[in-house]
């Protein structure tokens, strides 16, 4: 018996008949023939957790457009934006109702239920239209699956038939069940409007509630991850990489978003605090006052104490660095080791063959003869820290999250999605670099990247090590595909004034992949089509009040960092890109800044979105033309062999 006469012995145990096969042929034919998914691409969304948040709800402005799609002129914008708030925020809408907040009209609760069922089931109907049954079916509350998908399915338009839609309305009113099908009816608006959602990177960091956006894509039924470096720098921290924990805290104190450690994932920075108390007391850290500080009244009120945190914490961070880049001389990072070059007596640092003063030379807690080793006492913080991380329950699940639903990049429909980089060379070829002992380059670097970051959190011993190790040349290596800068200046940046020390020179690929031609080297590169191909990137912010556009060489590169966190809508001048991408085309929505959740539940204002590119097809998409479409097709292919065997009687 051959191997394909094996293999569709295998099949018949699936679908026993020719009647199942055949069933099973009309089935996936139908699937192939309707409208593609959309998929919606962000990236850098650094903690911005209201303004994701407000965004999953909308869909990017996409439920708004059904809505005005739908409605038209026949309903006001008052009443457009009513609706619109009903479906994103259900529960806190009604709640508002509720408690007067919001007027309810003449005082009539079975109008107003009536009203917005019908409206909210005919936006259902509108997003489900691409879907089988089956599929809507799955994502249905069992308690009321029948009913809602007879309100989907509903034609409302003879007679019989919408006297039969509005009995089903009136019995869900009667019964008392109105507020929980409007609930549902809006999860499954927002379930549908948007297929799958793609996070090119840079979850955490910056913004204040990054365990919320977390919250949210475990909720989403199709998501995926390229991870970005402030997504590495926090995973190396939660499995134990004291480089990086030193690192998160850090940049979480410098940009005050201590609430995302302590509140959101319950780590202790208590011990941080009496060591910096202890260590700093009587230094004024000037140089390590919180950003912003001034305006949060919280921070102003513990100003002092942040800063002396800031500073112990950092000193720490310079110390466990130099130890692990010691480790890797292959890393070729030594120009990094830079406490050995201080002159603790003059208060001087000596770089490149230049001696640079100190802006800060009050440093208790470094021996000079042995500068990278922690006193005792930092020894004990990062004991008590580290216990910390990894003792988080919530912090060690969505760790689990991000590798279940993560990876380095991503070849889907035709885009290559990864974070910041590929290393090339300026003659425009892919640099070589070892990897935890193997030279590899191109996508073969990508993927054995991709394994090494595997290894530290399933590998075992010394394996995992080296790989945990590596993490931090992730966060930070010249050749890093996630930073690709010579260097990362945190030291200068803090101890020197002369700016000209703070420089850090991009990779190549940066001023590269604005060009088409290599763009088109990189896609063939990763098995695409150069010419229809698109990379999608994130990482560097699109300075948009200097002009500059997401859309790059020649439209074969997509750059979606917009900045969705406040540190960066001073470079960028908005709040985000969302790329979208459905049957008929893609999309690239600029968000403005969203301040306010509470207002959005109580008047409907909306995240303003502005379209930048419209690149719609003349052929609309269909599912047969995506990825999923070539493994469905490949399997009409082994049940036809199958229903011809059955029908020769090779399979009984």
């Amino acid at each position: 018996m051959n191997s394909e006469t094996k293999y569709l012995h295998l099949l018949s145990k699936q679908f026993p008949d020719k009647n199942a096969v055949v069933s099973e042929l009309i089935n996936l034919k139908a699937i192939l023939s309707l409208p593609k998914g959309t998929e919606h691409f962000v990236s850098d969304l650094h903690g911005a957790s209201n303004a994701f948040i407000h965004m999953v709800k909308n869909a990017s402005g996409v439920i708004r457009r059904k809505v005005d799609d739908l409605y038209g002129e026949s309903m006001s914008e008052q009443e457009k934006r009513a609706l619109c708030a009903l479906i994103y925020y259900p529960t806190e809408r009604m709640e508002l109702i509720h408690n007067g907040v919001i007027p309810l009209p003449h005082n009539d609760w079975d109008t107003w239920y009536r009203t917005n069922l019908h409206h909210m089931v005919h936006v259902a109907r509108a997003v489900t239209v691409k879907y089988t049954r089956s599929k809507v079916r799955k994502i249905l509350p069992k308690q009321f699956a029948y009913v809602i998908e007879e309100l989907l399915h509903e034609t409302n338009i003879e007679q019989d038939r919408s006297s039969y839609f509005n009995a089903i309305i009136d019995g869900i009113i009667e019964t008392g069940m109105a507020e929980q099908f409007i609930k549902e009816i809006a999860y499954l608006i927002h379930s549908l409007t948007i297929d799958t959602f793609h996070i090119v990177g840079d979850i955490f960091d910056r913004g204040p509630k990054a365990e919320k956006i977390m919250e949210v894509l475990s909720t989403i039924r199709d998501y995926d991850i390229q991870y970005g470096n402030h997504d590495i720098e926090w995973m190396g921290a939660a499995m134990g990489n004291r480089a990086l924990i030193a690192t998160v805290v850090r940049i979480s104190i410098r940009y005050a978003n201590i609430e995302t450690l302590e509140e959101g994932y319950g780590i202790n920075l208590l011990p941080l605090a009496n060591f910096a108390m202890e260590t700093y007391g009587n230094d004024p850290c000037t140089i390590f006052q919180t950003k912003d500080f001034e305006n949060n009244p919280r921070l102003t009120r513990s100003a002092g104490l942040m800063a002396k945190m800031h500073k112990a914490i950092s000193i720490i961070q310079f110390k466990l660095e130099g130890q692990t880049i010691r480790r890797h001389p292959e890393w070729e990072m030594n120009d990094r080791l830079l406490l050995d070059k201080i002159d603790y007596l003059h208060g001087t640092i000596r770089i490149d063959g230049r001696n640079y003063p100190l802006t800060d030379t009050h440093l208790p807690t470094i021996r000079p003869n042995d500068p990278y080793a922690l006193s005792e006492e930092e020894e004990e913080l990062m004991v008590q820290l580290e216990r910390s991380w990894r003792k988080s329950d919530k912090m060690q699940s969505h760790l689990k999250q991000i590798y279940e639903h993560g990876s380095l990049f991503l070849v889907h429909n035709g885009f290559l999605l990864y974070h910041a980089a590929i290393p090339m060379n300026e003659d425009g070829t892919f640099t070589k670099v070892d990897i935890c002992g193997q030279p590899v380059q191109g996508r073969a670097l990508m993927e054995r990247i991709d394994q090494v970051i595997r290894n530290a959190y399933y590998g075992k011993g010394k394996q995992q090590q080296e790989a945990l190790d590596f993490m931090l040349y992730l966060w930070e290596g010249p050749h890093s595909p996630l930073y690709n800068k010579d260097k990362m200046t945190t030291f200068e940046r803090y101890f020197i004034a002369d700016k000209d020390t703070w420089k850090e020179q991009k990779g190549a690929y940066y001023e590269l992949a604005n060009h088409r031609s290599i763009c088109e080297k990189i896609l063939t590169e990763f098995g695409l089509d150069p010419q229809n191909g698109r990379i999608i990137n994130g990482h560097i912010p699109v300075r948009t009040l200097q002009g500059e556009s997401p859309l790059r060489a020649e439209g074969r590169r997509f750059v979606i960092d917009g900045g969705f966190a406040k540190p960066y809508q001073e470079k960028t001048g908005i709040s985000g890109y969302t790329l979208i991408y459905n049957s008929h085309g893609i999309q690239l929505v600029e968000h403005e800044s969203f301040e306010n959740r509470e207002q959005a539940i109580l008047s409907g204002s909306d995240i303003q979105n502005r379209t930048l590119l419209q690149d719609f097809s003349t052929h609309r998409m269909l599912v047969s033309d995506t990825d999923r479409g070539k493994v469905l097709k490949e399997h009409v292919r082994d049940l036809e062999k199958l229903l011809k065997a059955y029908e020769a009687g090779k399979i009984l």
